[in-house]
């Protein structure tokens, strides 16, 4: 059993799995992710998104589906929540992160995939000191020591619709954690999970 916190936000107080939520949801009855929540700047209204579904099927490294993803968008933020079947990851952290290209196709390298939504140098990183964060910066996701994951994450980082516009969007999963603070991925390795991000209430 994963560890559980609770975070406050002004205003706004949302129960998920990890850093920011209180009993989160068992997914395969046993297993729960860990997350950060990312708001907006003190005194900041946030702004009504348009609302939105989508889902993307997880390929692991081998071209094989490992999980299934699920994304929505509310009034103010987008809410990612993911499974990962028993043997899909190996053991402890991996990072996260939303890609700027709909694309999985080259399996096991996953490069189509381009890089991080919202993109700029020097910015990547949820613990940014200066720039970031980047766009399609995420909170790390846990694998058990069964290579199996539950994860949910609130982000109000990015707006599901304009996301998917262009060359649409991808969820990567990466061979190791990723610090938040270092450029340009924070450490987190090669690519060894894709999705590609689809929308589903038509």
């Amino acid at each position: 059993m994963l560890k559980q916190f609770l975070i406050a936000a002004p205003a706004l107080a949302l129960a998920a799995c990890g850093h920011g939520g209180h009993h989160g949801h068992d997914m395969h009855g046993e297993h729960h992710g860990e997350h950060v929540m990312h708001m907006p700047e003190a005194g900041a209204s946030p702004m009504v998104k348009e609302l939105a579904k989508a889902s993307a099927s997880i390929l692991g490294a081998d071209g094989r589906e490992i999980g299934q993803a699920r994304l929505e968008q509310g009034r103010t933020g987008l809410l990612i929540r993911m499974e990962i079947a028993p043997g899909g990851l190996t053991p402890g952290w991996h990072g996260l992160h939303l890609h700027e290209t709909g694309d999985c196709s080259d399996v096991g390298a996953y490069q189509l995939s381009g890089g991080h939504h919202g993109k700029e140098a020097g910015a990547h990183g949820l613990m940014n000191p200066d720039l970031g964060p980047e766009a399609g910066d995420l909170p790390n996701a846990w694998a058990a020591a069964d290579g199996s994951a539950g994860y949910e994450a609130f982000t109000v980082l990015t707006e599901l619709v304009p996301a998917l516009g262009g060359d649409g969007l991808s969820i990567l999963i990466h061979a190791a954690e990723d610090d938040h603070r270092s450029q340009p991925i924070g450490g987190a390795g090669a690519r060894v999970a894709c999705g590609v991000v689809t929308r589903t209430d038509g």
